[in-house]
């Protein structure tokens, strides 16, 4: 007796794999993903092929590929493998076992692609634009924060440092191309000051821990009611967040225009500009120099707490479960990554809104 497969044993397996809560599919069912083809064919600029060659695999399905990726943390050969050994991942992207898998080598080339044209911002709008008319509009006001992204750390001297901080090349690495290509010359060091924990006696450590970080910034801004992202900016990990406020992070088209931030978003300045643009601050206060906290404005902080906590839920996601880390090199590929794991969250989102909706 032969023990080959038949075509009604794959249909068989694949309704198993339904019966059992295969999340792909919510994503095939509640995602548009050919929404996003027009985007993608003006930014990859996809030749008819009268050229001759092997035709490019469909940039929407390529997609689909990066979102999977991202979503489950796996590099380019792990995504290549797991694509050909998970039936969900074939049917996820409309592949059937005699269809040839796109390799480690095109998925890293079709994400240099999107990188180069800068297309990641235009498919996030989109995607945006499709939760809109879903329903899904920004609500309740919105939260502000970042979150660092770390990226492999590089071992420069301290004149290499100072070269590439005032926007030069080091001499010894023009020399160099080997060298110079495996040098990430956009990403910054940083120190993150984490408070110090009470010790077991009830007392306070006086000195806070400091945690330097190489790597980038994920800036975003999410609505109130939905906790989706709605807006999002990339920069270096030094780059000061307070400041990003006013550089188009702020929703406009939120149906409430209270914004609440920590501390590192209290300034003048940005308090002019919310104030001049129609938006109302519940932005945290600072302690005053010297001087204890005022009772009033320790519990106003920490009713603010409340709501701002909620955006510390979308990193958590990303950096958790979705293992964001920048494995690139130079600000457009970190920021086509950063914005891959804005996007892929949202889509997550969508899925779980959809599933507390019907419930």
């Amino acid at each position: 007796m032969s023990n080959a497969p038949g075509f009604f044993d794959f249909d068989d397996r694949l309704r198993r794999l339904s019966d059992l809560g295969d999340q792909l599919e919510a994503y095939g069912r509640l995602v548009d993903f050919e929404a996003f083809r027009p985007e993608l064919e003006r930014a990859l600029a996809y030749t008819s092929g009268v050229h001759g060659g092997r035709p490019p695999y469909d940039p929407v399905m390529m997609l689909k590929v990066l979102v999977i990726q991202t979503a489950n943390n796996l590099s380019d050969e792990r995504t290549e493998f797991l694509i050909n050994d998970r039936l969900s991942f074939m049917r996820f992207l409309g592949l059937g076992l005699s269809d040839r898998v796109p390799d480690a080598r095109t998925i890293w080339l079709f994400r240099e692609r999107l990188a180069k044209a800068g297309a990641i911002k235009v498919l996030f709008e989109r995607f945006d634009t499709m939760l809109r008319d879903a329903g899904y509009i920004a609500m309740s006001g919105q939260i502000v924060d970042s979150s660092l992204v770390a990226a492999p750390k590089q071992r420069n001297t301290k004149e290499e440092k100072d070269e590439i901080k005032a926007g030069r090349v080091p001499e010894a690495w023009k020399d160099r191309p080997a060298k110079l290509r495996q040098k990430d010359r956009d990403a910054r060091w940083t120190v993150k000051f984490s408070k110090a924990k009470p010790r077991e006696d009830g007392t306070v450590p006086p000195v806070d821990i400091a945690i330097p970080t190489f790597g980038y910034q994920n800036h975003i801004s999410i609505d109130r009611e939905h906790g989706l992202i709605r807006k999002w900016l990339a920069t270096d990990a030094a780059a000061y967040e307070g400041a990003r406020l006013r550089e188009g992070l702020l929703d406009k088209t939120n149906t409430s225009k209270v914004v609440w931030a920590d501390t590192a978003y209290r300034s003048a300045a940005n308090e002019t500009f919310m104030d001049k643009n129609g938006f109302v601050s519940r932005i945290h206060r600072k302690k005053p120099k010297g001087r204890p906290m005022p009772r009033a404005t320790r519990r106003a902080n920490s009713l603010k707490s409340k709501v701002r906590s909620r955006v510390e839920h979308v990193f958590a996601e990303q950096k958790s479960r979705m293992g964001l880390f920048i494995r690139t090199i130079g600000i457009a590929r970190a920021t086509t990554k950063i914005g891959l794991a804005n996007l892929a969250y949202n889509m997550k989102r969508l899925i779980y809104l959809d599933r507390i909706e019907v419930a």
